[in-house]
């Protein structure tokens, strides 16, 4: 194995009380509309498609509404997380760290253009990371975007760390195996390598057919 493409919300952090935060500014200053955001809400919702995420959350506005909103809130959501106090889960900047030197690293989550870089920054493992990428680069969704950072990298073999359903059903796509990060957001259907605390990942890596 190569490489291992990290998912981020639920994988590497939790920023979902913070994005809220973000979101409820934006709706506040750029909408007359009467919605508070919570972050239990949004746990819900982080790793879905964007467009998903606001037809859960706004049903009774237009599309161009949702469109208009969404592009207030990622741009509110991606200059706030930058150094907002997110909650980046037990040992994952050493255990990045320590991989990165055996292993070449990648992010491929789907989420708005920005918000990777944004994460990036705010734990300062950007060297750490070899590529990254997502829908709001490529127009694509997680099991193309898998599959274009392969591609682009020259990678043949790796391995997707991921929390949700929605990112078993992306590696299946890609046609990459998926290790299953169950302190996360989500559960998923199936049996995976299971991680229970992210510095279990070093040991697992040696269990995976790529």
């Amino acid at each position: 194995m190569e490489a291992i493409i990290f998912d981020i919300d639920g994988t590497l952090w939790d920023s979902t009380d913070e994005v809220a935060v973000s979101w409820n500014q934006a709706i506040r200053e750029q909408t007359k509309l009467e919605r508070t955001l919570t972050g239990s809400e949004l746990k819900k919702e982080f790793g879905k498609p964007l467009d998903e995420i606001m037809d859960d959350l706004f049903p009774a506005l237009s599309r161009q509404e949702k469109d208009d909103l969404s592009f207030h809130m990622y741009r509110y959501e991606n200059c706030w997380v930058e150094s907002a106090p997110c909650i980046v889960y037990d040992k994952v900047p050493e255990t990045i760290r320590a991989l990165s030197m055996k292993y070449r690293l990648f992010i491929v989550s789907n989420c708005q253009s920005g918000y990777i870089e944004a994460f990036l920054k705010n734990t300062g493992l950007g060297d750490c990371i070899t590529d990254f990428t997502c829908p709001g680069d490529t127009g694509q969704l997680k099991g193309d975007n898998i599959r274009i950072v392969m591609e682009r990298n020259g990678i043949s073999k790796a391995v997707y760390v991921g929390d949700t359903q929605g990112d078993a059903d992306a590696c299946r796509k890609a046609g990459i195996p998926m290790i299953y990060a169950a302190y996360g957001f989500g559960e998923v259907e199936g049996d995976y390598i299971t991680i229970h605390s992210f510095d279990e990942l070093p040991n697992v890596l040696d269990s995976v057919r790529s």
